[in-house]
């Protein structure tokens, strides 16, 4: 979630590793069956942390020019053992246009989406996770479902 979100490995390994340490540091003396949540919800917040601290530094580097390379984690993903080349560029061109297509989802449709259909939390453990309400967990499930169908839709078959 924090690679889709970040769009940037090392980016999204640090806020791991930072909600890690924030959940065994805090919460250690919980029951263990309240970590998977309690820790949904810490990676969650230092995404947000992530995005507010990113609109800051992308202000000072329009004055300072971009020096951030751009990089396309998909294309360096070891091989998954499918041997036929045109198999190959269609999966990653579906991964692509997927990764794509979840970018250009709002963070919270975003964050909603993943833990729904990555992590499989139900309806009532998103919520939690996010600190909102059920139906604000089923109304945007349906409309990044939505978005995702229109920005995949040759693609939803395969």
């Amino acid at each position: 979630m924090a690679q889709i979100a970040t769009g940037n490995p090392d980016e999204a390994l640090d806020i791991v590793q930072d909600a890690m340490l924030t959940l065994v540091k805090n919460y250690a003396q919980r029951d263990p069956e309240e970590w998977g949540p309690l820790f949904t919800r810490i990676v969650q917040n230092r995404i947000r942390d992530w995005y507010r601290r990113e609109k800051v530094r992308s202000k000072w580097r329009v004055w300072f020019g971009k020096d951030e390379d751009d990089q396309q984690y998909i294309e360096n993903l070891p091989d998954g053992g499918i041997n036929d080349p045109l198999r190959q560029i269609a999966n990653a061109n579906i991964a692509a246009e997927l990764e794509q297509g979840l970018r250009s989802l709002p963070l919270r449709q975003q964050q909603v989406f993943l833990l729904r259909v990555w992590e499989g939390l139900d309806v009532n453990e998103t919520a939690k996770a996010l600190g909102i309400s059920s139906g604000s967990v089923k109304t945007h499930y349906s409309r990044a479902v939505h978005r995702l169908r229109e920005v995949l839709g040759e693609h939803q078959y395969e």
